[in-house]
């Protein structure tokens, strides 16, 4: 198991330290569309400091984040082995050789650091092939608190769905450190709409959902969203989200479930296949 415990030790330092060139062209996209030029001189910082980041191997943020894997683990792969203590492994070495901050408490209650950052939240799904595609995204505190899993009707329908959108990000205002990342998770129950809503936040920022019901309203949502006025770390401006993506799922004839999963400028997730 060590090629796992060693790729998601990679992945975990690499996520923390380089935002990617894909994202930084999305945020100077922005720059030139903000309106206000506090927001403006807010993107330009952000900028300046995931460069530096990205050229000194630094982390971009000092919340380095609780470490969220998925795992794709085809039918065909054999594992001799723990697969979710190699994984805890390879977050355990990454915040101890790369100095990235521990912030997993041991009890929610009773708190306590485990000084390690482990464990992670493992999700793992079983897939055709010979193959492992690990996806690791270290999840900052901040916007990670804004988010919310709302149980709608059926009734309530897409002016429902925005209303809750709209609501929920109105009032996180510069907590969850905008411009942010809006996953959304329509559907299943209340664990399934979270665990979608987190998956949405690791597509493309340029992907179009191939639904084209749910392609519209991931259009209108962002359009409403940047008429909000919260803009970049909540100082006023036009950016205040960058990309909304939503994902769907079969649910249940009397439920709307409805994930909003927040994510911070810091959108920090890293995939490999083995």
């Amino acid at each position: 198991m060590n090629f796992i415990t060693q790729t998601v030790k990679e992945l975990a330092m690499d996520a923390n330290c380089n935002i990617g060139k894909s994202f930084i062209d999305e945020l100077r996209e922005a720059l030139q569309k903000e309106k206000s030029e506090i927001g403006k001189n807010v993107i330009e910082q952000i900028i300046e400091n995931d460069t530096i980041a990205m050229e000194n191997k630094e982390p971009m943020c000092q919340d380095t984040g609780m470490v969220v894997v998925f795992v794709e683990l085809g039918y065909d792969v054999h594992l001799t082995g723990d697969l979710y203590d190699a994984i805890n492994e390879g977050i355990r070495q990454a915040y101890h050789e790369g100095f990235l901050r521990k912030s997993v408490a041991k009890h929610p209650i009773t708190r306590g650091n485990t000084n390690d950052n482990t464990p992670g939240v493992i999700h793992v799904k079983l897939v055709p092939g010979e193959n492992i595609k690990i996806t690791l995204a270290p999840k900052g505190g901040g916007s990670e608190n804004m988010s919310l899993v709302k149980m709608l009707v059926p009734s309530d329908g897409i002016e429902g769905i925005k209303k809750l959108v709209l609501h929920t990000i109105f009032y996180a205002g510069g907590k969850p450190c905008p411009p942010l990342i809006v996953g959304i998770g329509l559907g299943g129950n209340l664990e399934k709409s979270a665990q979608i809503a987190k998956e949405a936040l690791m597509r493309d920022l340029k992907d179009v959902n191939p639904d084209p019901v749910l392609a519209k309203l991931e259009q209108e949502l962002l359009e409403e969203i940047n008429t909000l006025g919260v803009g970049p770390m909540g100082f006023g401006g036009s950016t205040t989200a960058l990309a909304v993506k939503i994902n769907a799922y079969p649910c249940h004839i009397a439920s709307l479930p409805v994930a909003i999963n927040l994510q911070c400028h810091a959108s920090r997730h890293k995939e490999r296949t083995i």
